[in-house]
């Protein structure tokens, strides 16, 4: 088992929140309502929206299908994506 295999979601959030911040340093993670989409919060193109899938892919060594980029629309789906895909992507499955 690996370290990221044992995360919390707060060290999964606190992660999400830092490559959030790299793609748009702009954001106050004060004023971050996890649970409305980027996009509604801040000006987050889909170049932001992008970058920020690629970034938490590297972070957290995995690939992140296109198919899955609806449920990183917002902290807090993201947050529960990687914690559900981080077992997977360190077996191979």
């Amino acid at each position: 088992m690996t370290r990221r295999e044992t995360m919390t979601h707060e060290e999964i959030r606190a992660l999400a929140v830092e490559k959030l911040l790299q793609v748009a340093p702009d954001i106050d993670p004060d004023q971050l309502d996890p649970a409305v989409p980027l996009r509604g919060q801040y000006d987050f193109d889909s170049m932001d929206f992008l970058n920020f899938a690629i970034a938490l892919g590297r972070e957290f060594q995995m690939d992140i299908p296109e198919k899955d980029y609806a449920e990183l629309q917002n902290l807090d789906g993201a947050v529960d994506y990687l914690a559900r895909n981080i077992g997977d992507s360190a077996s191979g499955e």
